[in-house]
C-alpha cells in the first residue's frame, strides 16, 4: 500500500498490529455477556455527553483530568471550545451583518455535525480505553463493535504496549479527519452549501479562522491572557487539516508554558461558547447596545474606543437550539485508504503564533471594517 515503513523503523510495531488487527476483525467471534453490556454502556454514555458543544467540551476535558496521558483529549477539549465559539460568532454581532440568515444556519449545520461526528467516533475510543485501565486488561478487541476504524485498533494495541502519547495523539488527529471527510465533507449537500461558498472563501481571506489556545503564563495570574494558535487556511483539504492538527498538537505539547497555561485556564473557565470566556474586555454575553441601531466602529489595537460598548457574543445555549442527529452509516476509511502511516510524523515546522494576540486583533478589525463598509455601501 506504499507505506514506506523502512523509511521509519520507529513506527515498525505499528505495522504489526495493523496487520494483526486486520486479522483478528476477519475471525471475530461473538461476544460475551460482559462485553456486550461493556458496549452498551459506552454508547449510552457517549449519547449523553453528546447534546451539544457544550457538553462534549466538558466531557473532553473531564477525560484529561483522569488521564492525562491521553494527550489528544486536552487538544480535543480547546479545539471543541473554538467550534463553539465559531457557533456563536453566528448570531454575535459581526458576522450577522455579514451573513444572510441561511448562510447562518448553513455554518452552523456544518460546525455543529463535524463536531457531533467526531465525538460519536473518538469518545467511544477514549471510553474503552478508561475501562481496559480499570480492569488492567486490554480491550480493544471491541472497538470494532463501536464501529471505529481497524486503523484506531492498531494504533490502540501500539499504546496499550509502550505508552506513546504522542503516536496515540496524532494517531487519533489522522482518524478523526478521515472519519470526517468519509462522513461529512465527501458529501455533495455540505461542499454546495458550506465549503464551496463564497463566505467560506472570505472567512480564509480575512484570517477570521484561527483555533485560539488561551492561556495564562506562570506568575501572571491577575494579567491579561494570553493567545496562542494558528489560522486556519484551505479546510477542505483533508492533508491540510491533518497537518494543522499536528501543528496545533506540537504547539500545546511542545511548550510547556503553553501547556500548563492552558490547563489552568481551562480547568477555572467552563466553557459556555461567549467568547466573553476569555476576552471579557471586549465580549459581553449581554447585547450592550441597542437592536436595530446603526453600527459604528468600536475598536482599535484590540482596545474600545471611548464610550464604546462590548461586542455582543451569545452562550452557545442563548443562540442555538440543541441538533438531533442521525448516525452515520458504518464505513471504515482505512482499508480503501493509502499512504496513511507516513502522516503519524510530526513535521518540522513550527507553529505560526504561539503569541497569536496581534494575529486575531487584525482579524476582528478586518471583519469590523467589512461590516462599516457594508453599511457604507448600503447607505449610500
Amino acid at each position: 500500500m506504499g507505506w514506506s515503513w523502512h523509511a521509519n523503523p520507529a513506527l515498525w510495531p505499528l505495522a504489526r498490529e495493523l496487520a494483526k488487527a486486520k486479522e483478528a476483525r476477519q475471525a471475530a467471534n461473538s461476544l460475551a455477556t460482559t462485553e456486550q453490556d461493556t458496549i452498551a454502556e459506552i454508547r449510552r454514555k457517549t449519547a449523553a455527553s453528546n447534546a451539544d458543544n457544550l457538553d462534549r467540551t466538558s466531557a473532553y476535558l473531564t477525560f484529561f483530568h483522569k488521564h492525562p496521558e491521553v494527550h489528544w483529549s486536552l487538544l480535543a477539549h480547546l479545539v471543541s471550545r473554538n467550534a463553539g465559539w465559531s457557533m456563536t460568532d453566528l448570531r454575535g454581532e459581526l458576522l450577522p451583518q455579514l451573513l444572510p440568515a441561511k448562510v447562518q444556519h448553513d455554518y452552523f449545520a456544518f460546525l455543529e455535525r463535524g463536531n457531533w461526528l467526531i465525538f460519536h467516533d473518538a469518545y467511544p475510543q477514549l471510553l474503552l480505553y478508561e475501562e481496559s485501565v480499570k480492569r488492567q486488561t486490554n480491550l480493544f478487541h471491541l472497538l470494532p463493535e463501536l464501529e471505529v476504524s481497524v486503523f484506531m485498533q492498531a494504533v490502540w494495541n501500539h499504546f496499550w504496549k509502550t505508552g506513546d502519547s504522542k503516536l496515540l495523539s496524532i494517531g487519533l488527529i489522522v482518524n478523526e479527519q478521515h472519519y470526517l471527510q468519509t462522513h461529512m465533507l465527501g458529501d455533495e449537500a455540505y461542499q454546495n452549501t458550506v465549503v464551496k461558498t463564497l463566505p467560506f472563501a472570505l472567512q480564509e481571506v480575512l484570517r477570521l479562522n484561527l483555533i485560539l489556545f488561551p492561556y495564562r503564563a506562570a506568575g501572571q495570574e491577575d494579567g491579561a491572557l494570553r493567545l496562542a494558535g494558528e489560522p486556519v487556511f484551505h479546510f477542505a483539504s483533508l492533508a491540510e487539516r491533518i497537518e494543522l492538527g499536528k501543528r496545533l498538537y506540537s504547539l500545546l505539547f511542545c511548550d510547556n508554558e503553553i501547556k500548563e497555561g492552558a490547563i489552568a485556564w481551562a480547568s477555572h473557565k467552563p466553557h459556555t461558547g461567549s467568547r466573553k470566556d476569555f476576552w471579557p474586555h471586549l465580549f459581553h454575553d449581554l447585547r450592550e447596545t441597542a437592536p436595530g441601531k446603526p453600527y459604528q466602529k468600536k475598536l482599535a489595537s484590540c482596545q474600545l474606543l471611548p464610550g464604546a460598548r462590548r461586542l455582543y457574543s451569545p452562550a452557545l445555549r442563548q443562540a442555538w437550539k440543541p441538533v438531533r442527529h442521525e448516525p452515520p452509516t458504518a464505513v471504515d476509511w482505512y482499508p480503501a485508504t493509502k499512504g496513511v502511516v507516513h502522516k503519524l510524523v510530526l513535521s518540522r515546522d513550527q507553529p505560526a503564533f504561539s503569541r497569536a494576540e496581534d494575529a486575531y486583533c487584525q482579524a476582528l478589525e478586518k471583519i469590523e471594517r467589512a461590516v462599516l463598509a457594508k453599511a457604507k455601501l448600503l447607505g449610500s
